[in-house]
């Protein structure tokens, strides 16, 4: 499949429409938003597997449910917060309580709502879906990540919420680089400190990691694509080799993955952690590179939350 210049919301309608092509169960939901999620072609092509409920998130969960009950697959699109907060209850009680198999897209995390601004601007939509039991979160970055892991989303038995950044255009990773869900890729090697990076983050996180090697510091700069179930091998082995560690999300620093990540260290390997993301703020109207700023979410702020990193891991070991 070409990729080069593809918004992530046409590939991801076209690999679910060869999904779909082998496997009828699949059925796609949307609430008024199919020009927006991309899924018009899905609609053109399957008439009767695909179902816009209008604009009522929560009767959309409620209707997937449904529809999983009945050995369906469905996914359900919207903008995260509709996607996840506005649905919560449903999402909690008929899917995840159920133990079903719904997938759900919420799209245009963090940042990347621009000028939508703060209602449609979500900082909190994976953490508050990390707490239920048996959901799984994702959140791949480009096409090529994407490519790799819906399948495996497909036929996983389980609820899973999939951060979609819709409009990106943007590759991070080489075609045909494979990618298992639940597990860290490293993308690169480095035994000073760690960057653990997800979404638009990952890119800010490798030159920050190419700005700290002009200083004589290596950084590791691991890609966390699942938020649950946590891949804590990686982590501690991080934090073991190189003592520190810095988190990079598109989210609220509260519950997701800085939290997650600092729940895992603090247990079994304590080390200095530093977490760059959005610090209990409501999103407001603003393009995305203006956003990172404003939220000290840039290249320059990770390089520095490394460097910070680093001198409380020296400061520790003077203590020692």
């Amino acid at each position: 499949m070409e990729l080069s210049g593809r918004e992530l919301r046409s590939v991801y309608t076209e690999k679910l429409m060869e999904i779909a092509e082998k496997d009828d169960r699949v059925v796609v939901l949307e609430a008024d938003l199919g020009k927006a999620s991309g899924t018009i072609p899905f609609k053109d092509k399957y008439p009767d597997r695909f179902i816009d409920v209008g604009v009522a998130e929560a009767n959309m969960i409620g209707v997937a449910s449904g529809l999983a009950v009945m050995g369906k697959i469905p996914f359900a699109h919207s903008f995260t917060p509709f996607a996840t907060r506005r649905a919560y209850d449903q999402i909690a009680i008929s899917v995840a309580y159920a133990r079903l198999n719904v997938k759900i897209g919420g799209t245009d995390p963090g940042v990347t709502a621009e000028l939508n601004g703060g209602t449609h601007m979500s900082f909190e939509d994976a953490g508050i879906v990390r707490n239920l039991p048996g959901m799984i979160v994702v959140e791949p970055a480009d096409s090529v990540q994407l490519l790799s892991l819906l399948p495996q989303i497909m036929e996983v038995d389980s609820p899973v919420y999939m951060r979609l950044d819709r409009k990106n255009t943007k590759l991070f990773f080489e075609p045909d680089t494979e990618f298992t869900l639940g597990k860290i890729h490293q993308i690169r090697d480095g035994s000073d400190v760690t960057i653990i990076c997800s979404g638009i983050m990952i890119q800010s996180s490798v030159e920050a990691a190419k700005i700290l090697e002009r200083e004589d510091i290596t950084a590791r700069v691991l890609n966390m694509h699942t938020l649950k179930p946590i891949d804590r091998e990686p982590i501690l082995k991080a934090a073991e080799e190189t003592g520190a560690i810095v988190t990079a999300e598109n989210h609220s620093i509260i519950n997701g993955w800085g939290s997650a990540v600092a729940e895992v260290i603090s247990e079994d390997c304590p080390v200095p952690l530093r977490r760059i993301g959005v610090r209990d703020h409501f999103g407001e109207v603003g393009m995305t590179d203006f956003l990172l700023e404003k939220y000290k979410m840039t290249v320059d702020d990770i390089a520095q939350a490394a460097r910070d990193a680093m001198a409380l891991k020296s400061k520790y070991a003077g203590r020692r």
